[in-house]
């Protein structure tokens, strides 16, 4: 079965600083038509980090969208001209002032392809340490940092005090791959 659908018409119908909003009138593959608004995003990355304690490091801030605070990993969006994994670092220096000695990319994923074409990079930071030089921080941002170890982390999710996306399936990965911390001699 062919799924394609052919654009007709196409329109920016909202740009901000953050994302646009294109509509578009579209063929479906039985000749039917229909509407689709996509919201346009820059590619994003996200940061499990995991301390040789155990724990990981999550960010609590303010969300708009959900008018509540939440628990999350440390993300943000690839400035132009800037790798993921550079991305990575800069996010890990502003939000955290930590750096990693081992930085892997895990999995890349849509967030919500129903409406958005944002694609995320989850990483695995590991071997922390205090930053050399501190970064600035985003203007808007009020962030604080607090820590859990897996079963905590997996509790949170149960609950819900855990909803954010890229943190849940953070959360899972590191369940899968519970050596994460864990230092290495030899």
């Amino acid at each position: 079965m062919d799924f394609e659908e052919q654009v007709k018409t196409s329109e920016i119908v909202f740009k901000g600083g953050l994302v646009q909003v294109e509509r578009q009138q579209v063929m479906l593959p039985d000749q039917t038509t229909a509407t689709r608004e996509i919201v346009h995003h820059q590619p994003a990355i996200a940061v499990l980090m995991v301390t040789p304690a155990k724990k990981m490091i999550l960010v609590q801030q303010w969300r708009a969208a959900t008018n509540d605070t939440t628990l999350e990993i440390p993300a943000g969006k690839i400035e132009s001209g800037e790798r993921a994994i550079e991305a990575a670092k800069r996010e890990l220096n502003e939000e955290t002032r930590l750096a990693a000695d081992q930085l892997e990319p895990v999995a890349s994923f849509y967030t919500s392809p129903g409406f958005t074409d944002e694609l995320m990079t989850l990483f695995v930071a590991t071997g922390l340490h205090a930053v050399a030089k501190a970064l600035p921080q985003d203007a808007d941002e009020l962030l604080r940092l607090s820590e859990l170890d897996l079963p905590a982390a997996l509790a949170q999710v149960k609950s819900g005090r855990l909803a954010d996306a890229k943190t849940v399936m953070a959360v899972w990965y590191w369940q899968s791959h519970p050596e994460l911390g864990v230092t290495r001699h030899g």
